[in-house]
Parts: C-alpha cells; sequence; structure tokens
C-alpha cells in the first residue's frame, strides 16, 4: 500500500506543463529548481521504503529460521557431533570430516543424510561406526587408503537408503560387493581394479552412473553377464583401463559410454544396436583404424556426439544425419570429401533445402591432421548448419 501511495505522491509532484507556460522565466526556474528537489525527495524516500520492506522480509524469514532450531536441537548437534568433525547448524543433516587427518571412521549421528570423510587416512570401513546411521544418502570416501580387506563383510549393503557412494582415489583391487540395492551412483575411479564379482551389479536396478575410469581391468574382467541388473544406468565410464575390446553387453538404456585411454581395435558388427539410446561415445586415445570400423559402425541415429580423437583413422568414417558434433583431430586423415561423407545426397539437400533431413553436425574437429586448408566447399554446402570447423 505505501509503495502505491509513493507511487501517486511522485505523479502528484510532475509539474504542469501549461501553468509553467504563463508565468515568468524568473518563476519558472524557481518552480523547476523546487520540482526538482521534490522530485528528489521522492526518490529518496521510495527508495528507504524498499529498502525497509526487503529488510523486514529478510529478517523476518532469517528469524524464522533460527526459530525453528530449538535450543534443545543446538545442544543435541553438539553433543552427537564428532570431535574431529563438524556439525553445521544450518545443515543439520551433514557431517564433515574432511581434510582432518583420520584414520578411522568415528561414530556416526542418526540424523545424518551426507557424510563427507574425503581426504583422509581412513584404511577400512567397519560396522560399527554405522550402527545408528539409518539415514545416510551420500558418502564420500574419496582419497583415503581404503583397501578390500579392510571393508567389513555386509557393510555397505546395510546401509539400505544410501544412493550415492565415492570411493575414487583409494586401493581397491576389485568393486566392492555387496552393495546396497537402492544405490544410484557409484564412483570407483582411480583405483587398482582387475576384478568384478560375479552378480554384483545383479540387484542395482537404479544405478544410473557406473564409474570406474583409471583402474586396470583387462577385457577378461568385463564377461557377458557382468552388468547384468542394470537396467536404468545411463553413463558408463571404462576410460583407462586396458581393454583391447569393445566391452560386452552394455546395458540397453545407456546413454554416455566412455572408453577413452584404452587398446581397442576393432568395433563390431553392429555393436551399437545392443544399446540404441546411445547418445555420446568417447573413444579417444585408442587404436582405432580404418579397418577396424565396419562400413556403417558409427552410422547411428541415436549417436549426437562421437570422439574419435588420437586414433589411427585415415579417412572420415560414415556418419548418421543425426550426428551434431564429430571429433577426429590428431589421426592420420589427409584430405575430406564432402560429397563422400555426407550422409545425405547433396543434389536432394539443394532440392529440400531446410525441408529435408538435412545433416545436423555443427562442431567438426580435424587438426592434427594432414588437412590443409581451406575447408572444401562441399563440406559447406553438406552440413549447412556447421558453426565451428577445426582444420
Amino acid at each position: 500500500m505505501r509503495i502505491y501511495e509513493a507511487v501517486f505522491l511522485e505523479h502528484s509532484l510532475q509539474p504542469d506543463s501549461s501553468y509553467y507556460s504563463l508565468t515568468t522565466g524568473t518563476n519558472r526556474k524557481r518552480r523547476s529548481k523546487k520540482a526538482e528537489a521534490n522530485t528528489m525527495i521522492l526518490k529518496v524516500c521510495t527508495s528507504l521504503l524498499l529498502l525497509f520492506l526487503v529488510n523486514s522480509v529478510w529478517t523476518r524469514t532469517v528469524r524464522q529460521v533460527y526459530d525453528d532450531l530449538d535450543p534443545g536441537h543446538w545442544s543435541r548437534y553438539t553433543s552427537e557431533c564428532p570431535q574431529e568433525c563438524f556439525c553445521p547448524p544450518s545443515f543439520p543433516n551433514a557431517l564433515y570430516c574432511d581434510n582432518k587427518g583420520l584414520k578411522e571412521i568415528p561414530p556416526i549421528p542418526a540424523r545424518i543424510w551426507y557424510l563427507y570423510l574425503q581426504n583422509n587416512q581412513i584404511e577400512k570401513i567397519s560396522e560399527k561406526p554405522f550402527a545408528n546411521a539409518t539415514h545416510l544418502r551420500w558418502i564420500n570416501l574419496n582419497k583415503n587408503k581404503i583397501t578390500n580387506s579392510g571393508i567389513e563383510s555386509g557393510v555397505l549393503s546395510k546401509l539400505k537408503r544410501l544412493l550415492y557412494l565415492f570411493l575414487e582415489d583409494n586401493e581397491l583391487e576389485e568393486v566392492p560387493a555387496p552393495l546396497p540395492v537402492g544405490l544410484e551412483q557409484l564412483r570407483l575411479a582411480r583405483n587398482k581394479i582387475s576384478k568384478i564379482p560375479e552378480g554384483v551389479f545383479s540387484h542395482l536396478e537404479n544405478l544410473t552412473m557406473l564409474d570406474l575410469h583409471h583402474n586396470s581391468l583387462l577385457d577378461s574382467a568385463l564377461q557377458s553377464d557382468t552388468f547384468q541388473g542394470l537396467n536404468n544406468l545411463m553413463q558408463l565410464n571404462i576410460a583407462k583401463n586396458s581393454l583391447k575390446k569393445m566391452p560386452l553387453s552394455i546395458p540397453a538404456n545407456t546413454l554416455q559410454l566412455f572408453l577413452d585411454n584404452n587398446s581397442i581395435e576393432v568395433i563390431p558388427e553392429n555393436y551399437f544396436s545392443a544399446i540404441p539410446k546411445v547418445t555420446f561415445l568417447r573413444l579417444n586415445y585408442n587404436k582405432l583404424s580404418d579397418d577396424g570400423i565396419p562400413p556403417n559402425g558409427f552410422n547411428v541415429s541415436s549417436i549426437l556426439d562421437l570422439q574419435l580423437s588420437h586414433n589411427q583413422l585415415t579417412k572420415i568414417p560414415p556418419i548418421n544425419a543425426h550426428l551434431e558434433h564429430l571429433h577426429l583431430d590428431h589421426n592420420k586423415i589427409k584430405s575430406v570429401n564432402g560429397t563422400q561423407i555426407c550422409p545425405v545426397s547433396i543434389a536432394l539437400e539443394e532440392d529440400y533445402g531446410y525441408y529435408g533431413n538435412i545433416p545436423r553436425l555443427r562442431y567438426l574437429r580435424l587438426d592434427g591432421n594432414e588437412i590443409q586448408p581451406p575447408i572444401p566447399l562441399d563440406i559447406m554446402i553438406c552440413f549447412r548448419l556447421l558453426q565451428a570447423v577445426v582444420i
């Protein structure tokens, strides 16, 4: 209401043009200065009013937050918080024990949902600290010294509500088992994992992301049933391992498949028909050659981002019209023929223009090859949506 009043007052102070036209020059100057002064006062008052209103709302909100935290709860939070850790009153469901030089996990209060234990010297995960922690959703144990022998049998599977488990940069030699059945993300990067126990993923129907990159996995570690049960997996990262073949039986719903920094030489015929939803495919830093790719190996309508950098290709493999990003830098490609690589007929494309099924490629990277500029005209004619070409 006060804001509306201020607006009305501002309008009431506007000078009357007809009145000013009848006064003398001196009066006009005086009245003009008076009007300017009144306008300035009005603006200051309006600003102070708005500041008062905002401050009142903010004060009321903050006061409400602190009123909701009963003094009894404050003392309980303080008494339950492990001495080595930090329990922020504004985030009572979180426990911060990271970067404390801990060698063992302290007792976890029952109220904790989010547990941060990264960057310590922890070697074991035992059941005792989690006796009351029945509500845990998130555990970060990255950058510790945890081994498989240091994980007490069944301790992880008993955390029934756990959704996110981070065990990167530890000393694991195999995927820990058994795991919580409700898990949604499992991050095991930068360990020493060379073995995946049989059936370890069979009950993880909710898992959407599995990160195993930078481990020691060989082809023999990935059997046809290794990923069985991961019906909702969307991202699988097996980059920086020791694979020479494409992994078997990737879950059908996988959207993102990362296989960089392996030694893969061949793409099997119709390999991607088993994962019809794959959208992002990374095969950088492998040993792929022209002979190792079937004629339509990457002509897959679901793939939008294809990365084949740092391989041994001498020509651009056939692609699908739906592809949007193509990385082919640092191969052995000597020339580019737009007519040959265009996924649709250039003649038909010229006839139908933007109303036809024109290729959607927007980004093409070809640097680090033996291609010399300029960019061939037929490339631009075919890929009309191109926004960047790197040669």
